[in-house]
């Protein structure tokens, strides 16, 4: 039996999500996956902080976030430390990194995973602003710390990616990728080919918490732009950065395009994508026509694919969500899984 003792650092959405997957399948991961999980600490900058040495029962964090908002009921020798004090004080094998993503600076994340590899502790993340902006650095780290850092959540919440590509499609060779990795614009132009405009859907997808009140993020391309960046770097061996993606967003269509589209038998996507030509990589995300017969252009809603171009296999496309709160804890229950079969 493996046992991982975890302090959050962030308890918004995915952290419950992770909580409620210890609640649900805790015992399962027990008994047919040698993995237990132990929840000492949580620090969340809004919500408050706990920590018990003896384990926190996360039936009980979720009860109190639901009715008050904050950690204040949940009974605990420690409370109040911030999140570096509880990264580095806190008995702990794993810190789980789900503070806000800033894909400018990459802060605060940068620093937590910093000092928690210091620490000597294990890094799981679902952060993509860090990943993309500093994984060699956070990697080389951890590596001369002799720790593990965990991404699986950073690129299509917990449909399993970044593993799967890295440990049995790297052999096969893989020359591009590309895909439709942003829920959000992907939601919004099904809607637009369903009669609504630009307008009408966004505020569709910002109902339905698919889109921030602020979605220039994903509008724009720019969740896109990190994730391109995330798997140019750990998938095809690249150092680019933000600057390097040709980045387009979606504002600029309008019901005529995808009218024209239509006509033709094509469909927009916003696209994502990492090719290899020679010793270049090129990355870019942009609205893209696709012929109907393209395996992308049936994905619809806030579904995420992403079809692997390979020297061996040709292609092999994964399809899944890219958001929510089970789907993106379950994306901490995988890395910390493969910690396990690395003996970690």
């Amino acid at each position: 039996m493996k046992t991982y003792r975890l302090v959050l650092i962030g308890f918004g959405n995915v952290g419950q999500g992770l909580a409620t997957i210890l609640i649900e399948r805790g015992e399962w991961l027990k008994q047919n996956a040698g993995l237990a999980l132990t929840i000492v600490a949580v620090s969340d900058l809004l919500k408050g902080s706990v920590y018990d040495p003896k384990g926190l029962d996360p039936k009980v964090l979720l009860d109190a976030v639901r009715a008050t908002g904050k950690l204040d009921a949940v009974p605990a020798p420690y409370r109040g430390w911030d999140a570096l004090r509880t990264i580095t004080e806190a008995d702990a094998d794993v810190v789980v990194e789900l503070s806000y993503t800033d894909l400018k600076t990459g802060e605060p994340a940068i620093t937590h995973l910093k000092r928690a590899i210091e620490a000597g502790r294990h890094v799981v993340t679902t952060n993509k602003g860090p990943i993309a902006l500093r994984y060699p650095e956070l990697k080389a780290l951890a590596d001369a710390r002799g720790v593990l850092i965990g991404v699986e959540g950073t690129v299509m919440s917990g449909t399993p990616t970044l593993g799967l590509a890295i440990d049995y499609l790297a052999a096969a060779g893989i020359q591009r990728i590309q895909g439709i990795i942003n829920g959000t614009t992907n939601y919004i132009l099904s809607q637009m080919e369903n009669g609504a405009t630009y307008a009408t859907a966004l505020a569709e997808a910002q109902a339905k918490g698919y889109a921030e009140a602020d979605p220039a993020g994903d509008v724009e391309g720019f969740d896109a732009a990190g994730k391109v960046v995330i798997l140019a770097n750990l998938l095809m061996g690249a150092s680019i950065s933000m600057v390097d993606v040709d980045r387009t967003g979606i504002t600029g269509l309008t019901p005529q395009d995808i009218n024209s589209a239509r006509a033709s038998g094509e469909r927009w996507k916003l696209i994502g994508k990492v090719e290899r030509n020679g010793e270049q990589i090129s990355a870019s995300v942009r609205p893209t026509r696709l012929p109907l017969i393209h395996p992308l252009a049936s994905v619809s809603g806030a579904t995420n694919a992403l079809t692997f171009t390979t020297a061996l296999l040709g292609d092999v496309t994964i399809i899944g969500p890219g958001a929510g709160r089970l789907e993106t804890g379950y994306a901490l229950i995988s890395d910390l899984l493969a910690f396990s079969r690395k003996g970690a």
